[in-house]
């Protein structure tokens, strides 16, 4: 280091870098402190349609993707061929279907306002004339998203299919959510 003193051209250089090197380090430190981006939501224009249009999800967010669910059982003693076994119309089922949602998530650390995406699969109601009852399914979705407790909406879609794993099913959903990137720690 005494020799880098030395000439008055080298201590130059020697205060330059090492200001420049606390300037990096100061930085640093402002960068560890900056505020965790959001998950972004937008909204369908024009409509009060409990979806989003599009979500951006931020660079540093973990991704946690659910397997499908469906039904829990609601009365053991009916048979597993029976609807009214996990809860019997659409309605009741989805409820049962977002309370499994909702615990799996609480066991993972989210909750249901860190879903990003939703797909639904209604099979058709032989009590609503053989068509997927989206009427049903509303009143059970609309319990857990845009609701003053959890005004986060995920994107959707919705599909009639002709038949799920077991007959007694009407409902099976599959979700995607985010877990926003963890702020750096402060040095």
């Amino acid at each position: 280091m005494a020799h880098l003193l030395s000439s008055s051209s080298s201590s130059s250089s020697f205060i330059r870098g090492a200001g420049a090197a606390l300037a990096l380090a100061g930085l640093a430190g402002c960068a560890s402190q900056a505020p965790v981006a959001e998950v972004l939501r937008h909204r369908v224009p024009g409509s009060d349609f409990p979806i989003s249009a599009a979500v951006e999800v931020p660079a540093g967010a973990t991704t946690v993707y659910l397997s499908g669910q469906v039904p829990p059982v609601v009365d053991k003693a009916l048979p597993g061929n029976d609807p009214r076994a996990y809860g019997g119309d659409t309605r009741a089922q989805t409820l049962g279907v977002l309370r499994s949602i909702e615990s799996q998530l609480k066991g993972l650390g989210l909750t249901m306002g860190d879903i990003v995406k939703m797909q639904v699969f209604l099979v058709a109601d032989p009590k609503k004339g053989n068509v997927m009852d989206f009427a049903g399914f509303m009143e059970g979705y609309t319990q857990y998203f845009g609701t003053s407790a959890q005004p986060r909406l995920p994107v959707r879609s919705a599909f009639q299919i002709a038949a799920l794993a077991n007959p007694a099913w009407l409902v099976e959903i599959e979700v995607t959510a985010v877990r926003p990137p963890a702020p750096a720690a402060a040095r």
